[in-house]
């Protein structure tokens, strides 16, 4: 269970310490590693941190190296892992120094979004890998860091015999020692190989972001498909295969980039997917920076947050995300006063690709990222984990109910499989020993009836009834109340919401369980 963390306006402080202090909490949550975003210092005031500089220097505006270092040593001492976010692709436009020093640091020979790329097999390019190497080796020898998240691999572009992304992952783990790592890799293109065994010809990395389920997830949850949604439905086969298989594009016509999209990756465990909701970027790639439950029924937000933390794959939540934050998360970006008339414009043009935001009334709402405002509007509010309490309980339950239940907990590939029941609804079947079996309902529509019910998948073990589990509905969730599922009448599934049942022994034959599930027991042990 990871948890996307930018230190700056985590905290009021945005120190490391001020961190630290919350590291407790999200242990008592359910975390169990902490993803921290960009600390290689850069220029200016604030910033996401992907505009780094200086490699090896955690940056000032946080505190000292000796306060990061006591963060990770708190995380370690709470149980957490801590992994950083880290930039090889490219370098920020403001305090780069590296060409004062060698004109072979930077490459002209592929094109990125951000400008030239790290030179990784070009002329000299020998101590440009060692420099990188290096760097990736210091944050886990000298700061204890558990690993990396590696940014924009598909940028990364290296014809060397053995790429740069297989030789950091073969220094990562050379440099832990004895101690496990963890390295996730974000890449658009979804090239599966990259978490390929070292001697399988893969890079060694463990997991990767799959966009994919996230895209889904922002069609069912919003109603709107443009831009990169565009290839996207939210239909419940989609969710489905993404449950499955991970990625949803491994190969076919992708028409947005008007090419093929992805690599095989039937084959992956679930536990090589980072499945997510919500990101720093996708949160930010909209007109407020809002979070996904501000433009959401209530009741679907819930239903598609059991879904992605009791699904096979690794969740990741993004800071605020378990206490439904009021605040948003924008780009922002303290540069001098040159670039920062283009920083907003080229803000302006990235999300212009988005129709609905091409009128002036919508670009208006698009926060200045030089502004200090932006940032500090960012900050998260920790009181509202009591006044968004419905929320934190709703996440607190689920990942305990990851964390105990067996069934719900394995990682295997093969362990589920699913069935479309209607237009928005759909089941996941949790395969157990001897038939202790789970099942999950979700329903991102209306009120569904089903008679007949002809899918073997709903059927329960031999001599059992399902019986009730956890309800996304219960009201302490801030639900509308629990009625029967299986009745008489056949299946009655309630709109907009999530369902766990588990088997039950049954005292006559042909008896269902729904009938007499008038409590719901939480995750905590309440009724």
């Amino acid at each position: 269970m990871i948890y996307e963390m930018h230190i700056g306006t985590f905290t009021r402080e945005g120190t490391y310490m001020a961190a630290s202090e919350q590291l407790g909490e999200l242990a008592e949550l359910g975390v169990t590693v902490v993803e921290v975003m960009p600390v290689a210092d850069f220029s200016g005031r604030f910033g996401w941190g992907y505009d780094g500089v200086c490699l090896f220097a955690p940056t000032r505006l946080y505190g000292s190296p000796d306060d990061l270092r006591r963060f990770i040593d708190r995380a370690h001492g709470h149980g957490l892992g801590v992994i950083l976010d880290v930039v090889y692709n490219h370098l920020g436009p403001e305090g780069q120094t590296l060409n004062f020093f060698s004109d072979h640091y930077l490459s002209d020979c592929h094109a990125t979004d951000w400008g030239k790329t790290l030179n990784f097999d070009g002329p000299e390019s020998a101590e440009v890998r060692r420099f990188i190497l290096d760097n990736a080796a210091y944050w886990i020898e000298e700061f204890h860091f558990d690993g990396l998240r590696l940014d924009a691999t598909q940028d990364i572009h290296d014809s060397s015999e053995e790429h740069i992304l297989a030789a950091l992952a073969r220094r990562v783990r050379a440099s832990a020692k004895n101690r496990v790592t963890l390295l996730v890799a974000e890449n658009e293109p979804q090239h599966a190989h990259l978490v390929g065994p070292l001697d399988h010809g893969g890079f060694g990395i463990d997991a990767l972001w799959n966009d994919d389920f996230h895209h889904i997830a922002q069609v069912a949850l919003s109603g709107h498909g443009e831009a990169y949604y565009s290839d996207y439905r939210g239909t419940p086969q989609e969710f489905i295969s993404a449950v499955k298989y991970g990625y949803l594009f491994q190969g076919q016509w992708y028409r947005w980039q008007k090419n093929r999209r992805g690599t095989r990756a039937l084959d992956l465990p679930p536990s090589a997917f980072v499945n997510y909701i919500q990101n720093h970027d996708q949160v930010a790639n909209s007109v407020r920076g809002e979070r996904c439950h501000a433009f959401s029924s209530a009741g679907c937000y819930r239903a598609m947050t059991a879904l992605l933390l009791l699904a096979p794959e690794t969740p990741m939540l993004f800071q605020g995300q378990e206490f439904a934050s009021s605040r948003p998360f924008r780009y922002f970006a303290d540069l001098r006063q040159d670039p920062r008339a283009l920083t907003h414009t080229g803000r302006l043009k990235f999300l212009s690709q988005f129709p609905s935001l091409l009128s002036a009334n919508a670009q208006k709402c698009v926060s200045d990222p030089t502004d200090p405002r932006t940032f500090e509007g960012c900050k998260l509010d920790f009181s509202e984990r009591t006044t968004h309490g419905e929320s934190y309980a709703l996440h607190r339950d689920l990942l305990r109910l990851r964390r105990e239940d067996p069934v719900i907990g394995q990682q295997r590939r093969g362990a589920l499989d699913g069935a479309v029941l209607g237009a928005a609804a759909f089941m996941l079947r949790y395969f157990g020993k001897a038939g202790d079996d789970r099942l999950l309902i979700v329903n991102l529509g209306v009120d569904l009836h089903l008679s007949p019910a002809p899918e073997p998948l709903l059927a329960p073990p031999d001599r059992r009834c399902w019986q009730l589990r956890w309800s996304s509905e219960d009201p302490s969730y801030g639900g509308a109340g629990i009625r029967p599922l299986e009745t008489d009448e056949n299946w009655t599934i309630t709109g907009h919401s999530a369902m766990l049942l588990i088997p039950a022994e049954t005292r006559r034959p042909n008896e269902h369980c729904g009938k007499t599930a008038e409590k719901v027991e939480r995750a905590d042990g309440q009724a």
